[in-house]
This record gives C-alpha cells, sequence and structure tokens, in this order.
C-alpha cells in the first residue's frame, strides 16, 4: 500500500493547531512575579513595604473594609523556600482611651545592626497621624510592643530610611496639614527629614524641604551619590511631575524642590540606590491614574532610562516599595487593585535599557 505524504503547508498548519499558545516573553530583567497572599480577613488592603533580614523576606502593609476606617491595622508574612507565610496582624492603632482606630504606611527597615524595626501611622486621617514603632529581634515572627515617637515626629512616612557610613539614620517624612482646620479648605503638604544618630532612640528633624513653587510634596525617597551626595525624590500634588531636591552635607541642608523630567499622577514612589551606584525608581509614568507601573533607572539622578513596564492594564496598580537583596536582585511590592500585595523580583544587570526624553516613556507616546 502507498501513502501520500500531505502538502508541506498542511503539515506546518497541523504543527500550529497542535502546539500549545506561546506565552509573551517577559522583558529583560524580570525576574518573577507572584501575589503574597491569594486570600486575606480583610476585603482592602494597600501601602506594603518590603524588607531582607538574615531570616529571609518580609512584607507588610495595612488592610481592613476601607482605607481610614478604625477596623484597618498592619499585616505581615515572611517569604521561605516554600513561599510566603500565612498573613498575620502585628498591630493595629489605639487612641489613649483604648479605642481603635485607623493605621497607615507600614515601613520595615533592618539597619546594620540591631532588630528590624516596623515604622507606621496612626489616627483617623493624616492631618492626625501620629508615628509608632515595633521591634522585632526574629526577622518578624515575634514583635515588642508599639512605642509612641515624639511630637512632631512621624518616623518614614512611605518610604523606608537609609543608613549612612557612620550609622545616622535618615528618614523621609512628610506633613499634611489644613492652614484652617475649621473649614479644611486649604491643604498644605510639606516633606522633611527625620535623623537618629543613636539606631532609632531619638530623633531631630530637618525641614520643612523649601517648596517655591507650591508642589505640594510628601513621601520623600532618599538615594545616595558618590562624594556624599544625597537626593530626595518626593510625590507631588501639583505640576505633574516627581520633585526631587540635593544635599551636599549629608542632609542637613537641602536644595528647593524641583520638578524633574518624570510625570507623577499625584501618586507614592519609591527608589533605592543600587550596590552598582546607580538609582532605580518605581513609579506610575502618567499624569492622570495609577494603570501604570514602570521602572526607570539613572546613573545621576537627573537623566532617566527606561528600564520595563510592571503593569499597563486597567485598574490601581499603585505604592511601591523597593529593595535590593543581598544576592542583588531587586524586590519590589505593591497594591494590586487594593485586592492584594504583588511581588516582583527583577534582575537590574539584565535590563535593556532606553531613554526616557521629554518625560515619554519609550514606545508609550500615546499614554
Amino acid at each position: 500500500m502507498r501513502f501520500s505524504l500531505p502538502h508541506p503547508a498542511l503539515l506546518a498548519l497541523a504543527v500550529l493547531v497542535l502546539m500549545p499558545p506561546t506565552l509573551s516573553a517577559e522583558p529583560p530583567g524580570f525576574v518573577s512575579g507572584e501575589f503574597i497572599f491569594e486570600s486575606a480577613p480583610f476585603p482592602s488592603c494597600h501601602a506594603s513595604t518590603i524588607e531582607e533580614t538574615d531570616h529571609g523576606l518580609v512584607a507588610a502593609w495595612f488592610g481592613g473594609s476601607r482605607e481610614s476606617h478604625s477596623d484597618v491595622s498592619i499585616w505581615l508574612s515572611r517569604r521561605s523556600e516554600g513561599g510566603w507565610s500565612e498573613v498575620e496582624e502585628v498591630a493595629a492603632g489605639r487612641r489613649a482611651g483604648g479605642e481603635q482606630t485607623a493605621t497607615w504606611n507600614p515601613v520595615l527597615f533592618q539597619p546594620r545592626s540591631g532588630p528590624l524595626m516596623l515604622f507606621f501611622k496612626v489616627g483617623p486621617d493624616e492631618t492626625e497621624w501620629w508615628g509608632e514603632v515595633k521591634t522585632s529581634p526574629d526577622g518578624g515572627r515575634t514583635w515588642s510592643a508599639a512605642r509612641r515617637l515624639p511630637d512632631g515626629i512621624l518616623g518614614p512616612i512611605k518610604n523606608k530610611p537609609i543608613e549612612l557610613a557612620d550609622g545616622t539614620l535618615l528618614s523621609g517624612s512628610s506633613v499634611e496639614y489644613f492652614v484652617d482646620p475649621e473649614t479644611k479648605k486649604q491643604e498644605i503638604w510639606q516633606a522633611h527629614i527625620e535623623r537618629s544618630t543613636d539606631g532609632g532612640r531619638t530623633w531631630t528633624k530637618t525641614g520643612p524641604l523649601a517648596d517655591e513653587s507650591g508642589f505640594n510634596a510628601i513621601q520623600p525617597s532618599v538615594l545616595t551619590w558618590p562624594e556624599g551626595r544625597l537626593q530626595v525624590l518626593c510625590r507631588s500634588e501639583r505640576g505633574g511631575r516627581i520633585v526631587q531636591a540635593w544635599s551636599e552635607d549629608g542632609g542637613l541642608t537641602w536644595s528647593p524642590l524641583e520638578a524633574t523630567s518624570l510625570p507623577n499622577p499625584d501618586a507614592g514612589t519609591d527608589a533605592v540606590t543600587l550596590a552598582d551606584g546607580r538609582a532605580l525608581l518605581v513609579y506610575n509614568h502618567t499624569t492622570k491614574g495609577r494603570h501604570l507601573l514602570n521602572v526607570a533607572v539613572s546613573d545621576d539622578g537627573r537623566t532617566w532610562q527606561a528600564a520595563l513596564v510592571l503593569e499597563d492594564q486597567p485598574g490601581e496598580y499603585s505604592y511601591p516599595a523597593v529593595i535590593q537583596a543581598k544576592n542583588g536582585l531587586v524586590h519590589v511590592t505593591y497594591t494590586w487593585r487594593r485586592e492584594r500585595i504583588k511581588h516582583v523580583v527583577l534582575d537590574p544587570a539584565r535590563f535593556e535599557l532606553r531613554p526616557i526624553v521629554g518625560g515619554v516613556w519609550p514606545g508609550a507616546e500615546g499614554h
């Protein structure tokens, strides 16, 4: 019996039909992505933070029925080889009389020596916040009682402190208040720096940062550059741009705030100085909405290059936190639609960078 072979075009078609669909490749430098939890005891969450300890990665965020509600507390998870642990409540806000009130914006920080620190804010809204801190000697497994920070010191307001070579801690912070508390018609935002020279036991305040153009800036990230220069990058309520200031004396004095070329939709950002000296920034590269979440890199803090896009779809993807681990990989956590916290791992050595010209993300002129 003779068999005739099908036409080559039919063979190719059969192969295409039988093969599974090919997934689009992840961008260069993207290592992995996962949700820290699939389900949780709270319907809404926001404002995550992440840190590396000798015991592994730790992440925290605030969760409850809705931002600012009295049931909103601080939740935490630890990552091991088996994945992220079950979420657990580690801090709740209490007024002096014992009444529960909302908690906000946790910040994890592991100094070179001493316990892991967890800073958070307490109060019904931003204009009434006070700061508290807890410590953990075992990578977030057990915690001390909360200690209230001194009046006028809120602690790191969203982004982690940095530790200078001499052990000084510099914390980017900010306040929000009404010019007239009765009418609540004009709200002022002011960024400042809090400094500790004794491991966080006592603090002093520098600022507010000069805001001659009225940016209304909050939530600074602090970056280090050669010869002791420091830079802060801040969220701005006005002008549609991330704003910056510079220090030449270890953060004691700062230049006036000025706009960068990078867009900002009045949303939180975070940045970290990489081991190779570059700066890495995670932010919403748009002037409206929080649907875009991007990663950019800079050699000097003034010109930025596009690394990759973490999110570009309907929904809210916001309030990133970023660290570089001891193995060189970068870890980012962020709010995913106010329903979950997402954790992404990046390899900055593998980025394929493209210039950001005139504040326009390469290939995204329509955004």
